[in-house]
């Protein structure tokens, strides 16, 4: 996210990284790196895993109950978990993007508390726009489900291409060109589905001819009992609990 940022021609100088155990990878970049709590920022970006959350927060409550605007991408962790770490009054959003936000073709949920303005949700848009698209939820109680589907929902797509090399390699192709043609046929059917106006079914119809081959996989794949749908609604169920698991 950071270096979407910056890719988007944001001030690296208007930027501090408070990390106990910095990476190097921003070096170079004018960044400041510093183990000091800063003062009067505008955003704060709270980007550490669920389980470091009781201990990394409390360092930011100086911040709180003030005009700093409190950005988390942590999943699990609940606006009321911010408010009684931060104090009630702090404006705080939830934000759930994925990892193609590292080449500027992310989606990122954001939803905020009461104390969060209309001003602090188009700053956090206007923020997480630099590495992908942005869409507002009605409520927190949609975040779960979004965290299953856009934010671990990648991996199933990595997934996806993993079973079709192997398919490929169990008909007899060699396992580098299997691999090489399941991988580009899932980037070229995702950029096709990025650039056409056309909805994802309407573009599996046009590539499926009456009685052709891929109509005879799709018969497999669309089986309403151990079919492609059916196995993704129960990967997502699962992700979905476990996401509300994660916030009790």
């Amino acid at each position: 996210m950071l270096q979407g940022l910056l890719d988007s021609g944001f001030p690296p100088e208007r930027v501090t990284v408070l990390d106990p155990h910095p990476s190097d990878w921003h070096t170079g970049l004018g960044i400041r790196r510093t183990a000091e709590l800063p003062a009067d920022k505008a955003i704060v970006l709270v980007a550490v895993k669920p389980q470091m959350m009781t201990e990394a927060l409390p360092r930011l409550a100086p911040l709180g109950n003030g005009g700093t605007l409190f950005l988390t991408v942590a999943a699990g962790t609940a606006l009321s978990f911010y408010e009684w770490t931060l104090g009630a009054q702090t404006p705080v959003i939830r934000a759930m993007p994925n990892t193609p936000a590292a080449v500027g073709r992310g989606i990122t949920a954001i939803v905020g508390n009461a104390t969060a303005s209309a001003a602090d949700m188009d700053l956090a848009e206007h923020f997480l726009s630099a590495v992908g698209q942005v869409v507002r939820l009605d409520s927190e109680e949609q975040m779960d489900a979004v965290t299953a589907l856009s934010g671990s929902g990648p991996a199933y797509v990595f997934h996806l291409v993993e079973a079709m090399a192997q398919a490929g390699i169990a008909q007899g192709l060699p396992e580098d060109l299997a691999m090489d043609l399941a991988r580009a046929t899932v980037a070229g059917a995702g950029e096709l589905l990025h650039r056409s106006e056309e909805s994802a079914a309407q573009l599996r119809i046009n590539v499926t001819s009456p009685k052709g081959t891929t109509e005879a996989a799709l018969n497999q794949l669309m089986r309403a009992e151990d079919g492609l749908p059916a196995v993704m609604k129960r990967a997502v169920a699962a992700a979905t609990e476990r996401s509300r698991e994660l916030g009790k």
